[in-house]
């Protein structure tokens, strides 16, 4: 038993993990619980005091719910979280579920992007967690959202107007990857074959990219991520919880 901080990371597929944010979130006293979507008990969960959730990226919509159910089960679980203020954080997927969980819609844009680009911030986005993100992230999403009533716009790229947005003072949604490795892409790249090859795009181009940013990214996401945790409206210092135990989700 030891004194921690608990996060939940709610996965949709094994490879999309929390990549190089581990390392920032072990150092600021969490505790990563991983448990994947698809076969969780969201009413277990939802009995379990979790300091942060962190809702990850996968290659299914938001709106497939009649051939993935769970998806309903996700959403109200979400919605609920942010209905009480509670500190979220939506990566690629895991931000449209923020939006839609909000009331936007999400849809599938007008293109699709796959690949390493900058972002472009808006006013708020400047003075923002997210102005650590100054060289290229990477991006690989089809679909897109709409801004929920009384987020904060944060950033944008040429093909994708909302790349970023906040909703009260702990929630924050991000439709790029800042988290992704040299060394987790080449899951990517495998899992993500038939995506790739329908888009003609080759893993050798995706890879050199990524050779060129990821390493400056890495350190980049962590400046992100320890600015954005030490924002976060103050909770418990951490709760007695054994680390170890298994949740039967």
């Amino acid at each position: 038993m030891r004194r921690v901080k608990t996060l939940l990371a709610l996965r949709h597929v094994a490879f999309e993990d929390l990549g190089s944010f581990e390392l920032p979130f072990a150092q600021a006293g969490y505790a990563i619980r991983y448990v994947d979507a698809s076969t969780a008990d969201f009413e277990v969960l939802a009995k379990q005091p979790w300091e942060l959730l962190v809702v990850l990226g996968g290659p299914i919509g938001v709106n497939d719910a009649y051939d993935y159910p769970f998806i309903t089960d996700e959403l109200k679980f979400i919605e609920t979280r942010l209905r009480r203020e509670q500190p979220t954080l939506g990566i690629c997927l895991g931000s449209q579920f923020m939006a839609a969980a909000l009331g936007a819609r999400v849809y599938r844009g007008k293109t699709t992007e796959i690949g390493w680009q900058p972002l472009t911030f808006t006013a708020a986005g400047r003075s923002s967690a997210l102005r650590q993100l100054t060289g290229p992230v990477l991006h690989w999403h089809a679909e897109t959202f709409d801004l929920p009533m009384a987020a904060v716009h944060l950033a944008a790229t040429d093909g994708c107007a909302h790349q970023a947005f906040s909703w009260g003072k702990s929630a924050l949604a991000l439709q790029f990857h800042a988290e992704v490795t040299a060394r987790g892409l080449e899951q990517w790249y495998v899992g993500h074959s038939g995506e790739l090859r329908s888009h003609g795009l080759a893993p050798a181009v995706l890879r050199a990219q990524t050779a060129r940013h990821a390493e400056l990214l890495r350190g980049q996401a962590a400046a992100f991520l320890y600015a954005w945790l030490a924002g976060l409206t103050p909770l418990s210092a951490g709760l007695d919880m054994d680390v170890g135990a298994d949740l039967d989700v």
